[in-house]
């Protein structure tokens, strides 16, 4: 039972090792090595739970996708009733959680998807999973919101090009903060988000009330 629970152990400080270090170095810049040193597992112990880097890279974008589910599902706007305030809420909780250090706060789905969508595509076909799964999460609140505040989807965006949209903003958004080593252009984009939500729904409601 103490081998079976080291092991287990061994196994998810490597995911948690990965999502550190990859957010941090990249993809293609983190080694096996470094993996190892970060989960203090040694590389037979690595080899024993995965075949290769791509292997524990395709893991460990599912362990943050269900690390990230998690957190989003505890989020206190997940508990209010109409669907515009979740969504606005959603966005809101977004930009508190710009905390620490950019590997802190950045995605890794992002991370990885940026440099590996050509080259590896079973890292590709993982994130993109789980980047998925968050939007159809987006899309359901979406579509209840629409019906709730009368906003009929247009020729020009329905719930879903809505919800992709939503990610693009925030995968956009820890690009520039890399690039601008920082949060705050992520923040602002928020921001920008949260004012376009408002227009979309609160806005024609007003115009037609008036």
């Amino acid at each position: 039972m103490a081998t079976s629970t080291s092991n287990t152990n061994a196994k998810t400080r490597l995911l948690d090792a990965a999502v550190h270090v990859i957010r941090t170095k990249g993809y293609t810049a983190t080694t096996v090595d470094d993996l190892c040193r970060a989960a203090h597992v040694t590389k037979g112990g690595f080899f024993h739970h995965f075949e290769s880097k791509e292997q524990l890279a395709v893991s460990a974008a599912e362990h943050f996708g269900a690390m990230a589910d998690g957190l989003f599902a505890a989020a206190p706007y997940r508990s209010l009733p109409d669907p515009l305030d979740r969504l606005l809420g959603y966005v809101d909780f977004r930009k508190a959680i710009l905390q620490g250090d950019l590997p802190e706060y950045t995605c890794l789905l992002g991370t990885m998807v940026q440099e590996a969508y050509e080259t590896h595509p079973a890292i590709r076909e993982a994130c993109n999973g789980c980047i998925q799964d968050h939007v159809q999460m987006l899309e359901s609140d979406i579509a209840e919101a629409m019906l709730l505040h009368g906003v009929g989807a247009s020729s020009a965006w329905t719930a879903r090009s809505l919800a992709l949209y939503m990610q693009a903003v925030v995968q956009g958004s820890f690009v520039l903060a890399k690039a601008e080593h920082g949060p705050a252009v992520a923040s602002s984009s928020l921001d920008h988000l949260r004012l376009y939500l408002v227009m979309l729904f609160i806005q024609p409601a007003a115009r037609k009330a008036a």
